[in-house]
């Protein structure tokens, strides 16, 4: 029952939490230059003033914006994220669309620099004044601080004009459309290798380092010192006593960050023209998009808050104490 009742508390939290970010999301977008109407009618090439008054009255632009914001709200409540001024369709399903490829591309990306991330970390705790630490510790100091898009660029760079072994754009060949099965698989991860080596190199940095600093605490506890005194193998003290609650803090990181990584993917998508979320948010900042643009945000909100309680229940499945209590 007190895990119940946790949840639900934590559930209601969420919600009433997403409801916040929801209405000040909305008014930093309404606060922010531009019309859309005139975004619209520059794309159309011109547009009479009568016909953009309409267009203003069908969007609900000409009433006032605490009109529009709970117009906005019961909309959402009833599950309707209403319609894009440029793309003529409904937001959710232009979301569900281009979620697979935006969720693809975030979990490769959280894997690859948590598993390498965390094994890099570790190999640098066992010698800390070693080679191979210094090596990794300079490593980890270049990828935290390059940005995302210099280092996309970088790569696009490479293996569009020196190595051109990995495609650049895109998520499938043009080539490959209309392919099912095995081969569809093949060629999306094809082109998901430089995108998601892209967005985890920083992240991978961040989790190395933090996972060689909480190693190397745990390393010197007691528990670890009378491990050792058993004769028990160095594998053993390092992977099944000192490395489950050293993970406490990067597991904390994997999920307090899971809402930068989504912001991170705006700009990987753009670089390498991934069709996901990211290109999504990006093409609708630059038309005014206003109910493209908070249909997105919306959704990136209640994925961290998600992974926010994932992250609680990950605590108590690696740490039985947290559990006790």
């Amino acid at each position: 029952m007190n895990m119940l009742r946790a949840l639900a508390t934590r559930l209601l939290q969420g919600f009433l939490l997403v409801l916040a970010v929801v209405v000040l999301n909305f008014m930093l977008v309404h606060a922010a230059p531009g019309d859309p109407v005139e975004t619209i009618a520059g794309a159309s090439g011109g547009m009479s003033p009568e016909l953009m008054a309409q267009l203003r009255t069908q969007y609900g632009l000409d009433r006032p914006l605490p009109v529009q914001l709970g117009i906005y709200l019961g909309r959402v409540l009833s599950g309707d994220l209403g319609y894009s001024y440029f793309f003529n369709l409904p937001v959710a399903q232009m979301i569900f669309e281009r979620v697979p490829a935006t969720l693809l591309l975030v979990v490769s990306a959280v894997l690859l620099a948590f598993l390498a991330g965390t094994l890099l970390g570790v190999l640098s705790a066992r010698r800390p004044n070693g080679l191979l630490s210094q090596c990794i510790t300079v490593l980890s100091l270049v990828g935290f601080a390059a940005p995302v898009f210099w280092t996309g660029m970088l790569l696009v760079l490479l293996f569009a004009s020196w190595l051109p072994i990995l495609p650049v754009a895109g998520m499938r060949s043009a080539d490959s459309v209309g392919a099912t099965g095995l081969t569809d698989m093949l060629d999306v991860a094809h082109h998901l290798v430089l995108p998601a080596v892209t967005l985890a190199l920083v992240y991978l940095a961040q989790y190395s380092r933090l996972a060689r600093s909480s190693m190397l605490d745990v390393l010197g506890s007691d528990y670890i010192r009378t491990a050792r005194a058993k004769g028990l193998a160095e594998h053993v003290v390092l992977y099944k006593h000192a490395l489950r609650n050293a993970l406490l803090p990067v597991v904390t990181m994997l999920g307090l960050q899971f809402g930068n990584v989504m912001a991170g993917a705006i700009i990987v998508e753009t670089v390498f023209n991934w069709p996901g979320l990211g290109r999504l948010a990006f093409d609708s900042v630059l038309r005014r998009d206003y109910p493209t643009i908070l249909g997105v945000l919306l959704f990136s909100s209640i994925v961290v808050v998600v992974m926010n309680l994932l992250t609680d229940l990950a605590y108590r499945l690696i740490d039985p104490r947290i559990k006790t209590a």
